[in-house]
């Protein structure tokens, strides 16, 4: 009997999970929280949550708290491999690739696409290749699920030879995306065959749109900065303000980098939190603003995504805002009754499965990327 690991490894935490290879079954996941400070441990297995200070200033020592912590739990079984999230495949890597140290090196050179996360993957990767070296280690790509976008879903108005060298629109979530479109060839099958919106609405929040379960646009671009406002990035921004920020404020690269990815979106705009749950409470005008403006966004991409598709025959909601916040889902289906949605209140309360009772579904499904990257190991084992 064997397992399977799943690594996420981001700035400053790296998320895990254990899986059984013969039958998927999940038997465990958690996080390492705070790498290079007061690092905590959380494990929750079998209903059962623990939490425990560790000593880990770096992914390596991370990993071997991981280690430590499951170790009990495995019975004698061995890691047969370990999956990776990897936010950046650039325009080379779609579909999950068994690494080497080829590999992993063109992972690293794509770094400049990706400065803020692209080196905590690789961190992730090299410590796993050192605590595992027989075991395959499968990096999976956020951008993969995207590249087979159109190329006008897939370009900028930019001479040529910027989208050779890789300036384009990637689209992010793809793990998350990638569930949710086997989820609805499985229990919607009807609905997979038609033009569905997938709302993944967290910290980190896109949209993307599918058309037969492919991939048509996504509102996600170049970065993880564009579309929708987020927990503390803006969203979709006028080029034209960063200029002036530039030339008027005397805002640098590394500035304007601090402002866009942890300044603003909702924690800008409260001035607060970004925490929706605290902005729902609130009573502040800026905290309603920041919520109202995080909803009239997402109606105004869906608009667009059903432009994008020739019409919209459902929408889902996931992650952890689509999944567990009924008032943003019903406040964004308040605004599509044009569209055929309308929200049943009570369904919509209760998180069910189907929150809509117009004649168009509205969805709620749990995403779990970390599944997706389990079941892309075992291809290499």
């Amino acid at each position: 009997m064997s397992v399977v690991l799943t690594l996420n490894a981001g700035s400053s935490s790296i998320k895990f999970a254990l899986y059984g290879l013969e039958d998927m079954k999940e038997e465990l996941r958690g996080q390492v929280e705070r790498i290079g400070g007061a690092a905590r441990l959380e494990v929750l297995a079998q209903g059962r949550k623990s939490r425990t200070d560790i000593d880990a200033p770096d992914h390596d020592a991370a990993v071997r708290a991981i280690l430590a912590a499951i170790a009990p739990m495995l019975g004698g079984r061995v890691v047969a491999g370990v999956g990776h999230r990897v936010v950046h495949g650039g325009p080379d890597f779609a579909d999950p690739v068994r690494v080497d140290a080829e590999k992993l090196a063109a992972i690293e050179a794509l770094e400049p696409l990706a400065p803020l996360h692209q080196p905590h993957n690789a961190a992730g990767l090299r410590a796993a290749m050192r605590a595992f070296p027989e075991a395959p280690q499968v990096a999976c790509f956020d951008t993969g699920f995207h590249r087979a976008h159109p190329w006008v879903h897939d370009t900028y108005a930019l001479p040529e030879r910027f989208y050779a060298q890789g300036v384009r629109r990637y689209g992010f979530h793809g793990l998350s995306y990638a569930f949710i479109e086997g989820k609805l060839a499985q229990e919607y099958p009807a609905l997979h065959k038609g033009r569905v919106v997938v709302l993944h609405l967290g910290n980190g929040t896109s949209a993307c749109g599918l058309h037969g379960g492919r991939p048509i646009a996504t509102t996600m671009g170049f970065s993880p900065l564009d579309g929708l406002a987020m927990g503390t990035r803006p969203g979709q921004i006028d080029p034209g303000v960063l200029l002036y920020l530039m030339g008027h404020e005397g805002m640098d690269a590394a500035g304007i980098e601090r402002l866009l990815y942890y300044e603003s979106g909702l924690l800008g705009m409260s001035g607060e939190t970004n925490d929706m749950r605290e902005l729902l409470a609130s009573g502040a005008p800026a905290a309603q603003g920041a919520v109202a403006y995080f909803c009239a966004r997402i109606v105004r991409e869906i608009g667009a995504l059903a432009a994008s598709l020739g019409g919209i025959d459902g929408i889902v909601f996931t992650g952890g805002i689509g999944e567990n916040s009924a008032p943003i889902r019903a406040r964004v289906l308040s605004e599509l009754v044009w569209l055929g949605f309308e929200v049943d209140p009570a369904a919509n309360a209760a998180g069910a499965g189907v929150i809509s009772q117009g004649t168009r579904p509205a969805l709620v499904i749990a995403t779990d990327e970390e599944r997706v990257i389990a079941r892309a190991v075992t291809g290499f084992i």
